[in-house]
């Protein structure tokens, strides 16, 4: 479930791609076995989108990555922190800008990194990865890191979202409403500082929509010339959804209204 709250109405989407208006430009190919990225015009700017917060940031690149191959448009994933490896022909897991080539030609996806501990990947060296963002393909990166708890105020080093990004995309999960900072929030001290309360104090939707526009918090890092959109993931229940609404609600009269509720798997 992919939709838009404004006003009274709501909007739904079958695509990423199209919800969060990510122009295709010149990035479509006709044929993955006849994908050359040589042939790529790589003077024009290509999509980087960093992915930061928490609740499902693995499971929306994922989603966007199998979009934009579906579309036969090449993709790159990769992270500036850790992502965890999978058993999977599409990971590029070595230096070498000729095997991402040939996993993108074979595969039409490739997810790159060097290996690191407990089963991760963490971002590859620093002349593979400015090949990889001037290679001519989309490029999703993990920026940022969760413990897996449903929300996120970054430290002072976080996120790490490189100068040449385009699009940040900030993801928080609906679950953590209604729950203790301490129980539902990566670094909650600094949530409690942000927001002047107690890493005691339940989460409200207020809270979500504070963070997710803070310059401390969401927003932290995000440069004018990036996009900055805000996703309300795991809205699976009626009680979510009523939360997302909230959230939704409160930032129209703020005169946001670029946010998504979704309910990825």
């Amino acid at each position: 479930m992919i939709k838009k709250y404004i006003g009274s109405t709501t909007k739904e989407y079958t695509s990423l791609i199209e919800a969060l208006d990510l122009e295709e430009g010149d990035f479509r190919t006709s044929d993955f076995e006849a994908f050359n990225p040589g042939t790529l015009p790589i003077e024009r700017k290509n999509p980087v989108i960093s992915v930061t917060g928490a609740g499902g940031k693995t499971t929306m690149i994922t989603r966007l990555a199998w979009e934009y191959r579906k579309k036969h448009i090449p993709v790159i994933v990769t992270t500036t922190t850790h992502m965890k490896i999978e058993d999977a022909p599409w990971f590029v897991l070595e230096s070498s800008m000729e095997a991402v080539m040939d996993v993108l030609s074979q595969e039409g996806v490739a997810w790159v990194g060097i290996p690191a501990e407990e089963g991760k990947m963490k971002a590859p060296p620093g002349w593979l990865f400015e090949q990889l963002l001037n290679c001519g393909c989309v490029v999703l990166i993990e920026a940022d890191g969760a413990k897996r708890l449903p929300l996120k105020v970054p430290a002072e080093h976080e996120p790490v979202i490189l100068k040449e990004t385009t699009h940040v995309v900030y993801v928080c999960g609906l679950d953590a409403a209604g729950k203790p900072f301490q129980e539902v929030c990566f670094r909650p001290a600094l949530a409690a500082e942000i927001l002047h309360k107690s890493i005691t104090d339940q989460v409200c939707p207020e809270d979500i929509l504070n963070l997710a526009f803070c310059s401390k918090g969401g927003k932290k890092g995000v440069l004018p010339t990036m996009k900055y959109s805000v996703i309300l993931n795991k809205a699976d229940t009626w009680e979510r959804e009523q939360t997302a609404s909230k959230i939704c609600s409160l930032a129209e009269m703020r005169g946001v209204t670029d946010i998504l509720v979704t309910a990825l798997k």
